[in-house]
């Protein structure tokens, strides 16, 4: 792999020990990645044992989650393999609410998912909701003492071949956000099915699930019944800059490999570098690539510094990168030129793997509604103060 520029690492966001991390797990990726994704069930196996095996995933879950070292990670992962990436980010959401809101028993998965020994899934997403979380119409009700959990959830990652879900349903104390529930779901619970597997344009596992009359423990809710809108927007607080992170990743990835292009290509006798179009297209990346950085550890120190809610913030570092990411990848691709578009090359991989990016935990149309909620909230509240 082409050799990165480190030099955002010297950033006030960072201590010495994000530093450490960064160039350890640099290390053990250049070994360690890509792996072949023919596979992609046995791929993300293997790869969620080797990041438990190397230490990586003891980042993913826990009592307190740093930000700014999921974000190190998952940019790193993702500039050396997109689905080493997919592999260790689901270990964390899918566990995210546990990891901030589950009891001493249901943390006791932590400890595998942690290991590498078990993998997990979120599963938010249904049929005719989408971003909309508040139509969510999967159900939960009480029966003798148990949870009985009946609809579909689709487009859940890890889908089949998870060991432990976190399942959001209806379970009706009040009417849209404020009625879900959130529970912890054994992947080998009587009810729960793969509808079917989802084949998708960058290879990772995806699927639509079937609860059917599913039955669960009273200890399987997580917080409080009522809670699981709430649980589930601070677990995407948490994520959301990490997905950012790992458009970074890929961002940084294409423009090494951009850069390597037009320093050994000659066109017209000289190395394309030398030409100012070029040279042109190489400074919008590299400005994109560093704006992008500036918003995703902005985002991500504010978390780690005691930030109650970073919505606004977490919305632009998401936004900004994913939709940078596609711009950097696709003028990668056209310095390329035919080589850019050959299945298989690095840019042709890195163009398939950023469109989900822009639509996965909230698509860019969803985070302009945020961040403009928020600011016209800040703007307001602030005239109501002063007038």
């Amino acid at each position: 792999m082409k050799k990165m520029d480190r030099s955002f690492l010297d950033w006030p966001f960072f201590e010495d020990r994000h530093r450490e991390l960064a160039a350890g797990l640099d290390g053990w990726a250049q070994t360690a990645l890509p792996v072949g994704h023919d596979d992609v069930d046995a791929a993300c196996r293997g790869l969620v044992a080797a990041l438990g095996d190397g230490g990586w995933l003891r980042h993913s879950g826990g009592e307190k989650l740093d930000i700014r070292s999921l974000c190190l990670i998952r940019e790193t992962l993702a500039r050396h393999d997109g689905l080493a990436d997919f592999a260790f980010a689901m270990q964390g959401l899918g566990m995210g609410a546990v990891s901030l809101f589950g009891t001493p028993a249901q943390r006791e998965w932590l400890d595998r998912t942690r290991a590498g020994r078990a993998i997990s899934a979120f599963a938010l997403t249904e049929p005719g909701s989408g971003s909309d979380v508040a139509r969510t119409s999967t159900t939960a009700r009480r029966e003798g003492g148990e949870w009985v959990l009946d609809g579909e959830k689709t487009y859940i990652s890890n889908g089949g071949i998870a060991d432990i879900y976190v399942i959001f349903a209806r379970t009706g104390e009040a009417e849209g956000a404020r009625g879900l529930s959130a529970f912890l779901l054994p992947a080998d619970t009587p009810g729960l099915g793969v509808v079917s597997r989802i084949e998708v344009i960058a290879p990772h596992p995806l699927a639509h699930l079937r609860l059917d009359g599913v039955r669960l423990p009273e200890d399987a809710l997580i917080g409080e019944a009522g809670a699981g809108f709430r649980i589930a927007m601070t677990v995407l607080d948490h994520f959301r800059p990490t997905v950012g992170a790992a458009a970074l990743g890929f961002a940084r990835r294409a423009l090494d490999e951009a850069m390597a292009r037009v320093t050994e290509r000659q066109l017209f006798g000289a190395p394309m570098s030398e030409l100012q179009m070029v040279q042109g297209h190489i400074a919008d990346m590299a400005l994109k690539v560093d704006a992008s950085a500036l918003l995703v550890y902005r985002a991500a120190w504010a978390k780690d510094q005691g930030a109650a809610r970073i919505t606004r913030e977490a919305a632009m570092a998401k936004l900004h990168a994913t939709e940078a990411a596609q711009q950097v990848i696709d003028q990668a691709v056209q310095l390329f030129g035919g080589d850019g578009v050959r299945s298989g090359t690095p840019v042709e991989s890195l163009y398939r793997e950023i469109r989900a990016l822009r639509i996965y935990e909230g698509a860019s149309d969803v985070q302009k509604l945020i961040i403009a909620r928020a600011a016209l909230g800040d703007f307001l509240a602030d005239r109501d103060r002063t007038s």
